[in-house]
């Protein structure tokens, strides 16, 4: 399978533009940055998170889900937009559609990447003594959590920016693994000013495992993401399996060790598979620039070899 490298339009850009079709990288990442972080900023200071603002409007909250499509979805579309043009988004929407990639694809989101998740943590101390048994998994109550972390929980508004946008350009100009060490870290601390509210506890090592763990996460993404042509709905599906099944372990498994420490608990089991997956692929994660010469060679993007 081929991972698709991103066309650029032949015409020069002017105005507004100009600037986002020159550094398209560095503008998707300011603007998704600069777009999550100032609109989450009211619900950040409120008294639900830093407590430097009196307020506690029950609305705030819901700015969190809602930053997301202000930051990496919108920053994905303006700069293919500015960059590739109509014909651009277009087949940037394609591939949220791209759904013939075979079924293992699906096996390994839908049940691989849970399995990984609980090999993780049951290796925890004190995790598999605190096992409370299926009966706290209401069967609509999962189905409704599993709803909202795919349109809510940063799995629609995140991965076509950082899959779709971000990643067929980082690999394009440093090849899959050292695109994938630098995508890692950048998505983890997009994350950041959430750590001064009750999603994570703002400490130096929290912030540090968070980012070591979404950069073992961005490689198992590579790996998928080249594996199936390029296709968003595969990042998102992963994505928001991830998401949910944190929450379910931690329902399963009520140990403090894994409500305390973020996703340090998973660090283990999904840089084993990173180690893994970079030794079995020598580091190609399934990139094959070879069959898309044609088409990097095109937009004035180096190739690796």
């Amino acid at each position: 399978m081929t991972a698709v490298a991103p066309r650029q339009s032949a015409a020069p850009r002017l105005g507004l533009t100009a600037p986002l079709a020159r550094h398209p990288l560095v503008s998707f990442f300011v603007l998704a940055y600069a777009g999550t972080w100032l609109f989450e900023l009211p619900y950040v200071l409120s008294e639900y998170g830093a407590g430097l603002l009196p307020t506690r409007n029950p609305l705030l909250p819901w700015t969190s889900p809602v930053s997301i499509f202000m930051g990496p979805f919108l920053a994905a579309f303006v700069v293919t937009g500015a960059t590739e043009g109509r014909p651009g988004v277009r087949r940037f929407l394609r591939r949220f559609v791209l759904w013939r990639v075979g079924l293992r694809w699906y096996l390994f989101a839908l049940f691989g990447v849970p399995a990984i998740v609980v090999l993780s943590v049951m290796v925890m101390p004190g995790v598999l003594a605190s096992f409370q048994g299926l009966s706290v998994l209401p069967p609509l109550p999962l189905l409704g959590n599993f709803a909202y972390v795919f349109f809510l929980g940063g799995a629609l508004g995140e991965e076509p920016g950082w899959r779709g946008f971000a990643l067929p350009r980082l690999q394009s100009r440093h090849g899959p693994l050292v695109g994938s060490l630098i995508l890692g870290p950048l998505w983890g601390l997009w994350h950041l000013p959430l750590f001064w509210t009750p999603w994570n506890e703002l400490t130096a090592f929290n912030v540090v495992a968070y980012a070591l763990t979404t950069t073992c996460l961005t490689i198992a993404y590579t790996w998928a993401f080249n594996n199936t042509k390029a296709s968003v709905l595969i990042a998102i599906l992963i994505h928001a399996v991830f998401n949910w099944t944190t929450l379910v372990v931690v329902r399963l498994f009520p140990a403090p060790i894994l409500s305390e420490y973020g996703l340090l608990p998973i660090l283990g089991g999904f840089g084993a598979f990173a180690v893994v997956l970079v030794a079995l692929t020598r580091g190609r994660l399934g990139y094959r620039p070879e069959a898309g010469a044609t088409l990097t060679t095109a937009v004035g993007v180096p190739r690796v070899r």
